[in-house]
């Protein structure tokens, strides 16, 4: 039976907003370099005035919401659950997913704050975000759609929905659904923080086992409790029959199952790393629900992330991402 999509997410419904900055102003705000912090809004409105005139793009953003759209722009079919506030910025977003051909839930927002990431970029590549969740902290299983679950081939959950009691609910609930429905799981973790800070909670979300599991390697060495990369590999066997590790400029790690390719990396000058593992997750998935083997899935993935961290921000043109399916 065919499925009217190739894959549904659910995942924070986000405003990037991306400040070029230095360590030394890093310093000077008092904010942890190269990892998210959850903020609150009196904070992150403060830092957006000391910030004031670095902002360059605005985005809708969200984890798994960059993933998405990256399927969508390589031609998959993708529904996005989210939640978002009735406000210039939700609004924002919902007109950008649509954009983007994207279905999701959303019709109505509610009253209260959208979320906002501030993603600050060094000269270093490194990126630093510090997120006020707003309403998309309340997200839960009100905003998911389960027929269209059910009408999928992959769920996609992101990690980052561990910091919200009701997130994890819901994203523990979609993966109930969907194993009930035979489709297919994935999962990132996102952040080397998650793994840090919310280890019980990710692995409730993972259950008893996914499909499909992205880490970099700092999350999968955290979340394996080891320094040994081949100890790591050998526990994400235990929560998944599938995973991609990525490894930076040393490429990526893919097991189908049955075997572990090593993918080759495209070295480049990365200016910009935000949305590098989420472009991995979108062109990796994209490539699992087109007849693509996984070594090759990793390889367009491969590329694909390269490209995004030669680029400011979290996406690339769909010109420029449609063009790497003719190498």
């Amino acid at each position: 039976m065919v499925k009217k999509y190739h894959v549904y997410g659910v995942g924070n419904a986000l405003v990037d907003m991306e400040f070029e900055v230095t360590p030394q102003l890093l310093q000077e705000l008092n904010i942890d370099k190269g990892v998210m912090t959850l903020v609150d809004e009196d904070r992150q409105n403060e830092l957006i005035t000391k910030l004031d005139g670095r902002l360059g793009k605005q985005s809708g953003g969200g984890s798994a919401a960059n993933t998405m759209v990256a399927i969508s722009q390589l031609g998959g079919k993708g529904f996005y659950s989210c939640k978002v506030a009735d406000d210039d910025h939700g609004n924002f977003y919902l007109q950008d997913l649509q954009d983007c051909g994207l279905d999701t839930n959303y019709h109505n927002g509610e009253q209260g704050t959208t979320g906002k990431c501030l993603v600050m970029v060094t000269p270093d590549a490194d990126r630093t975000m510090n997120t006020f969740l707003g309403i998309t902290a309340n997200l839960s299983e009100q905003e998911l759609v389960p027929e269209a679950i059910a009408d999928a081939e992959y769920l996609y959950l992101e990690g980052y929905l561990v910091t919200s009691p009701t997130g994890k609910e819901a994203a523990i609930k979609a993966r109930e659904i969907a194993q009930s429905s035979g489709v297919k799981t994935s999962f990132s973790l996102s952040d080397p923080n998650m793994v840090a800070f919310f280890k019980e909670g990710l692995l409730k979300m993972i259950g008893s086992g996914l499909d499909l599991v992205f880490a970099n390697e700092a999350e999968a060495l955290k979340m394996a409790d080891t320094q040994d990369f081949s100890e790591a590999i050998n526990y994400f066997k235990t929560i998944a029959k599938a995973f991609a590790i990525t490894r930076g400029s040393q490429g990526s790690l893919v097991f189908d199952g049955q075997e572990l390719i090593e993918v080759s990396p495209y070295p480049v000058q990365a200016i910009d790393t935000v949305g590098a593992g989420d472009m991995y997750a979108g062109a990796f998935l994209y490539g699992i629900t087109h007849g693509m083997t996984y070594g090759q899935a990793g390889d367009l993935a491969s590329r694909a992330s390269s490209r995004i961290v030669t680029t400011y921000g979290a996406r690339l043109t769909t010109e420029e991402l449609k063009s790497l399916l003719n190498n």
